[in-house]
């Protein structure tokens, strides 16, 4: 049976893929879990996972991490400006090892996104696609935490505030793009696939509706322009490059960079991926 690598096995993603592969029948011995602190996946060790140490930002631990292995999830890292040389190194160290299908999460739409946080995620893709392995990009859509975890902030204030325009974001929670990354490193679909990942696509008006139905308390959603949301958020104290990185994420949504029709987060799943209301339910309990 093929070795399975997940990269960042410890983080919230890297985790739950390798417990999908477990729940999916794949021997315990079959899986490396390739962790920063090897110590934080102690949980992974009982079960039987192979734990390996694998830094990112020390490739000298790289090659024995990925010695063996047949497939490989390359979890994005989370240290912008680092990361298109963090990640070739893993590619580097999976192209030297053998490893004969590598697997890496990148954004929604990769291909035209004006999304801030892009232009790592598309150095990584050429950087996978100039490896010569067999690959599969799994551009992930916004993880509907990134609203859910701001439930108090929404309640409290009585507001969703934002510079969408009308725009609709393709959000699941983390939990499905999990499964769909065990799925798709499980599977055969050939050697250049790429999977456009996204759940039912929602605005930020049905958003604060979707909170108010759910919790009982109103919330309404106000749209400001870039510039003004920007200005916003450095009057609640963010400094002016994060507010503008923040307003921008925004803008690109405006511009439709986080929407997709694709069902390929459907079909990856077997099953429709979560609403959003079922979501916030989650997040509320």
């Amino acid at each position: 049976m093929p070795t399975y690598a997940v990269t960042g096995a410890t983080g919230h993603l890297g985790h739950r893929v390798v417990e999908e592969l477990l729940t999916r029948g794949v021997p315990a011995s079959d899986v490396v879990a390739v962790v920063r602190t090897p110590s934080k996946a102690a949980d992974l060790a009982a079960r039987g996972v192979v734990v390996r140490e694998g830094d990112y930002s020390r490739p000298e631990t790289l090659p024995a991490a990925l010695a063996g292995v047949d497939r490989l999830l390359l979890v994005s890292g989370n240290e912008p400006g680092q990361r298109v040389a963090q990640h070739s190194a893993v590619i580097d160290a999976a192209q030297a090892a053998g490893v004969g299908r590598i697997a890496y999460t990148s954004i929604l739409n990769a291909d035209h996104t004006s999304n801030p946080l892009a232009g790592e995620h598309q150095g990584t893709e050429q950087a996978v696609r100039a490896s010569g392995l067999p690959f599969t990009l799994l551009r992930n859509g916004w993880y509907t935490e990134n609203y859910t975890g701001q439930l108090d902030q929404y309640l409290q204030r009585g507001e969703v505030v934002g510079a969408t325009d009308g725009g609709k974001v393709s959000a699941a929670p983390r939990a499905d793009y999990a499964v769909a990354a065990a799925a798709a490193l499980l599977s055969d679909d050939g050697d250049e696939v790429v999977y456009e990942l996204g759940g039912p696509a929602f605005g930020f008006d049905e958003l604060a509706a979707t909170v108010s139905e759910v919790t009982g308390t109103t919330v309404t959603h106000r749209d400001l322009s870039v510039d003004d949301y920007a200005a916003e958020l450095q009057q609640a104290g963010l400094d002016a490059g994060t507010a503008g990185f923040v307003a921008a994420l925004d803008g690109s949504i405006a511009a439709g960079d986080l929407e997709t029709g694709s069902e390929d987060l459907a079909r990856l799943l077997g099953r429709p991926a979560t609403p959003l209301a079922d979501a916030v339910r989650a997040a509320r309990a």
